[in-house]
């Protein structure tokens, strides 16, 4: 069994797959927001669902395009006031050790 969720949606339903992912892709072109922002935004949104795993994927991809981590750890704790403290509790740790990892090798 595939351990990507992703790879097992496009193994088996591609031709949903392959639509999703042109949605994404008209999504990540759209000019309204650049693209950290729109990174952080989605952590936000990821982390209200309570879907860490979403968020392990895209902090760091936000990192890449320029966020810090107190960036990161803001759009994190916007989901307080919507969704409770379980998707932080989930979130933020995967966000710390990320940051931190990339300091200690310096």
């Amino acid at each position: 069994m595939e351990s990507n969720t992703m790879e097992l949606f496009m193994k088996e339903a591609p031709d949903v797959a392959k639509a999703f992912d042109g949605l994404i892709q008209s999504l990540i072109a759209s000019e309204g927001l650049d693209a950290k922002t729109k990174q952080l935004i989605y952590i936000a949104m990821k982390t209200a669902m309570g879907d860490d795993t979403a968020v392990k994927f895209h902090a760091p991809m936000a990192k890449q395009l320029g966020a810090t981590k107190p960036e990161i750890i803001d759009a994190i704790l916007l989901s307080l006031t919507v969704s409770g403290i379980s998707g932080v509790m989930a979130s933020l740790p995967y966000v710390v050790k990320l940051f931190d990892k990339n300091e200690s090798e310096m």
